[in-house]
């Protein structure tokens, strides 16, 4: 079963809270990833093993790769199969059969407003219309209920809220829907870690051929324009795309590596990434209030620095 268990009694994966004294520096990553954390969480599997992925990350111009657990390490790993779901009805009477039909319990991924989600408190509910994903695991409509993992968390929506969910889904586009089903048996143990390093390698292969720090770096000069240019709005939604999303990314490679008991170097230069994404993040955002610009020339140097030897020291032992 995905979980038994009433959203109020839930307790987070450790990448989601402080299990050692200290503090994540990146809380939350993307709406899909830690959705996929907590979910397996509550399944009784171990999310550390499918974030190999995270070292294909590149700069994309505008942006850092949105990182997303590629499907088929899913079904490698865990033995679930992702599937878009057709809408042609109202998404509440498909996730529901959906949810009916499994026979062990069902996950069903849709794309929502996150204007009504509660737990979105002191960012978008109630204020900004934006896109997130959430995944149900319960669901009914006549009561107007539905239990769901977003972020960092399991969390139930009722009253007003689930119904500016139901009436945002129910167009006039419907929404990208997604099913989780069984396809075969989870890994444990041993098998577990073997197959989590063959998909590691397999993704070292497909990595950037070049340090997308240094391209980010290059195309800086013209963002900074943007960003001098723009309100403060708009720098939250740079901060998200861009210095989130690199310094999230390197901190799930770190907890990756660390639990493949992987080279201490690599796990300490994420981590480097990840406080230096952060710090850089500061910074632009005390440049934006203040429009003045900013020598960041150490903070791209340490970003560079970081990533190569990250990737320097995989190669090396995975390569």
């Amino acid at each position: 079963m995905w979980t038994q268990r009433h959203p109020d009694g839930y307790d987070r994966h450790s990448l989601h809270r402080d299990d050692q004294g200290g503090e994540r520096i990146w809380p939350e990553t993307n709406c899909y990833v830690d959705l996929w954390i907590e979910a397996l969480h509550a399944r009784g599997l171990e999310p550390r093993a499918m974030l190999g992925f995270t070292v294909t990350q590149d700069f994309e111009g505008d942006q850092f790769t949105f990182f997303k657990v590629p499907l088929e390490d899913l079904e490698t790993l865990y033995g679930l199969r992702v599937q878009e779901l057709a809408i042609y009805d109202s998404v509440e009477a498909h996730v529901a059969e959906q949810l009916r039909r499994s026979p062990d319990g069902g996950l069903v991924l849709v794309e929502v407003d996150g204007f009504h989600l509660p737990d979105t408190r002191g960012t978008s509910y109630g204020t900004t219309h934006v896109k997130t994903t959430v995944g149900i695991v319960r669901i009914d409509p006549a009561a107007g209920t539905m239990d769901y993992f977003h972020n960092a968390g399991f969390y139930r929506l009722d009253g007003a809220d689930y119904q500016g969910v139901a009436a945002a889904a129910a167009g006039p586009l419907f929404p990208y829907v997604e099913f989780v089903k069984p396809g075969g048996t989870a890994l444990e143990g041993g098998a577990l870690v073997a197959a989590s390093l063959d998909l590691l390698r397999r993704h070292l292969a497909r990595r950037p051929a070049g340090n997308p720090v240094t391209a980010y770096r290059a195309a800086f000069p013209e963002h900074l324009d943007r960003l001098l240019a723009r309100p403060m709005e708009y720098f939250h939604l740079y901060a998200f795309n861009l210095l989130r999303q690199l310094g999230a990314n390197f901190e799930l490679l770190g907890a990756h590596l660390r639990w493949l008991d992987g080279p201490g170097e690599a796990v300490e230069a994420c981590q480097s990434i990840a406080e230096g994404a952060k710090a850089m993040q500061f910074q632009l955002a005390r440049t934006v209030a203040r429009r003045k610009a900013p020598d960041l020339t150490d903070s791209f140097d340490r970003l560079e620095r970081g990533y190569d030897t990250v990737m320097g020291s995989l190669a090396r032992r995975y390569g």
